[in-house]
């Protein structure tokens, strides 16, 4: 099955977690970098395109101003990455000189990404990087980014950026071998495959305790339901390993594989699903949740029960059910307090070619 979904793969986002780059005094680990950094020149050399989706910037500040464990005052955790970045880029580009290898540094806010524009830009620069045989490297633009602005984390990023060019597949490499059932407990088993993400999945990932790094597995069972919706597999696998990404690519039992949905979302219909902070929610009935997941309708104004949120026209919004499940989103062809009027006849709130099912 792996090498059947992994034999045609020509384009991946390979993702590194902090714990990956840093050793146990929270610096930058130039054997470990090294030994990855080689793993991709050789995937270069082998004709793919590679993007690298970086962590390490904060703690790599971290070690260099003295702190102990990752500062939770954003001040100093942007100065903590203000600093990282740059000895993170340096370390970087000397290691892929050593393989002929040009860099570049691709830094994002979800700002970027959500302004359709910008989206389209940075898309552009980045196929076109990879059409002139460069890696570009890409972090969240931590320095400057706040709450409203950010993506929050790595994994998510990865995942976007993945969904943004699109990749053919997304690796995340992380200081596990996978999504482990009954981790910390006698018997660990790594998940092999995984084809659908439930609830029972999302039990299994727990949180993260490490000093250096944000998100743990539950951060990257998130950034799955984005690829694999998008039409793209995952392997979250460990990053410790030697040669992983060529065992991976080989389609070995290596990590986690999740399996991605038939058939690959539009751009478009990405951007709408996956690149918003969604203003409101619309709640509708069985009846229109019908209508929108199997026959491709609309969102008509008697299907809506509510309105939730404040929200103008254009805006992307949330669709749930009448239990507060979201199952899809779209962008809204009325403002919150129209909808909420009631006054609304014969037009469609939501029109099917803006709406996506998640």
């Amino acid at each position: 099955m792996r090498s059947e979904l992994l034999k045609n793969i020509s384009r991946l986002v390979v993702k590194l977690g902090t714990g990956v780059l840093t050793d146990n005094r929270k610096q930058l680990d130039p054997a470990q970098l090294e030994q990855i950094v080689a793993q991709v020149a050789a995937l270069r050399a082998a004709g793919k395109e590679v993007v690298v989706v970086t962590s390490g910037a904060v703690g790599a500040g971290m070690g260099a101003l003295g702190y102990d464990s990752r500062p939770t005052n954003l001040a100093e955790k942007q100065a903590c990455a203000a600093v990282g970045q740059s000895r993170l880029m340096a370390t970087y580009e000397k290691l892929f000189a050593k393989h002929n290898l040009v860099v570049a540094q691709v830094l994002l806010t979800h700002d970027d990404l959500e302004h359709h524009e910008r989206h389209l830009n940075a898309r552009n620069t980045l196929v076109t990087l990879l059409s002139r045989g460069v890696v570009p490297i890409i972090n969240e633009n931590d320095a400057v980014s706040f709450t409203e602005i950010k993506v929050g984390d790595n994994d998510t990023l990865s995942a976007l950026v993945a969904s943004l060019l699109p990749a053919d597949l997304l690796v995340i490499l992380t200081t596990v071998d996978g999504v482990i059932e009954n981790f910390g407990k006698a018997d660990p088993k790594t998940i092999s495959v995984i084809e659908q993400i439930d609830s029972a999945l999302e039990k299994i990932a727990g949180g993260t305790t490490s000093e250096t790094a944000v998100g743990g597995m539950a951060s990257k069972i998130q950034a799955a339901k984005i690829v694999v919706r998008s039409g793209i597999p995952l392997v979250i696998a460990s990053g410790k390993k030697k040669e992983v990404l060529a065992r991976v690519l080989a389609g070995e039992d290596e990590g986690t594989l999740f399996v991605a949905q038939a058939g690959r979302l539009q751009g478009r219909k990405r951007w709408i699903a996956f690149f918003h902070h969604p203003k409101g929610a619309l709640f509708v009935d069985d009846g229109a949740k019908k209508a929108l997941r199997e026959a491709g309708k609309s969102l008509l104004p008697p299907g809506c029960a509510r309105c939730e949120g404040e929200f103008a026209a254009g805006d992307v919004v949330r669709i749930c059910d009448l239990n507060g499940t979201e199952f899809a989103r779209g962008i809204a062809k009325f403002g919150a307090e129209e909808i909420r009027a009631r006054k609304l006849v014969r037009v469609e709130l939501v029109h099917r070619d803006d709406l996506v099912i998640l």
